[in-house]
């Protein structure tokens, strides 16, 4: 397996309008220098997948769709860059570190586990190996959502930014609602309200709720790192984490789309036109759609 050139990819519209989205977790490019002690498939379990395939309309309606290149398994971009287990490490770090819940069920910003039981590592990984996957696919990326994020609300005097994600069907004994529990379609987390006015919440939830789709708020997701860094409403930046159940689209011990994603995929796009347009009413912005691609650096 090859890495790519470069750790993100950016969607940009060629006129873009008050809406960035971003998929942190639906990389799916393993580098040759990825040494596991889990399988290829076992290593996709952690993947959000095809999520950034389901976002592909986006720029066709004028939001910026920003996407990872590399997966979770390698460095996950939701998590504060020192939220990391020192343990799986071969020597201290530098730097004080803040290792969250997270790092202690074996989610941080290293990962321990793929799901319970299956383990990404045998050995430790060196300090500087950590240090390299930070300082190049991490921190980029985190500069790509901020320079989106900062073109949108300049030009239109607020965003509205969707973090998007999905989740496992059923909880497991890594996650906050424990083994077996059944998730609804869609989770929308907002840190209580912290990340956003109340109006880019509620028009999620009330439009998937309008389509048939079972929604929960704030559980058993709060919100990750990335919208409880960036969302700033005070300051015009409204974020929000959204969690799709991959019962929807995905069979999810294979790792492959199943009938449903079609139905899934014109159903986010409906969402998304709503969400231009909302944004467009809270910014008085206006926005042309179309899109061409470019490759982040």
């Amino acid at each position: 397996m090859t890495a790519p050139v470069a750790p993100f990819t950016v969607a940009r519209p060629e006129r873009a309008g008050p809406v960035v989205f971003d998929s942190p977790h639906s990389g799916r490019h393993y580098p040759a220098d990825f040494v596991t002690a889990a399988s290829p498939l076992e290593l996709r379990w952690a993947e959000d997948a095809y999520v950034d395939e389901l976002l592909s309309h986006a720029p066709s309606l004028g939001i910026a769709l920003l996407t990872a290149a590399y997966p979770r398994s390698y460095i996950d971009l939701n998590r504060p860059p020192d939220d990391i287990d020192e343990a799986l490490l071969d020597g201290p770090w530098p730097a004080p570190l803040n290792p969250t819940e997270k790092s202690r069920r074996g989610l941080g910003l290293i990962r321990r586990f793929v799901v319970p039981g299956v383990v990404i590592y045998d050995a430790p990984l060196s300090v500087a190996e950590v240090q390299r996957r930070i300082d190049t696919i991490y921190a980029p990326y985190q500069r790509a959502l901020d320079a989106l994020l900062r073109e949108a609300r300049e030009a239109h005097g607020g965003v509205w930014h969707v973090n998007w994600h999905s989740m496992k069907s059923r909880g497991n004994a890594m996650t906050p609602d424990g083994a077996g529990a059944l998730r609804a379609d869609f989770v929308v987390s907002d840190r209580n309200g912290g990340t956003t006015s109340p109006a880019l919440t509620s028009l999620i939830v009330d439009s998937l709720q309008a389509m048939g789709y079972t929604v929960s708020v704030n559980y058993p997701y709060l919100g990750g790192s990335i919208v409880q860094r960036v969302g700033r409403p005070a300051l015009g930046v409204h974020s929000v984490q959204v969690e799709i159940s991959r019962g929807l689209y995905l069979d999810e011990p294979e790792v492959k789309l199943r009938a449903g994603a079609e139905l899934l995929g014109r159903n986010l796009r409906s969402l998304s036109v709503q969400l231009v347009a909302g944004a467009m009413a809270a910014f008085g912005a206006k926005a042309a759609p179309n899109a061409d691609r470019e490759r982040g650096a």
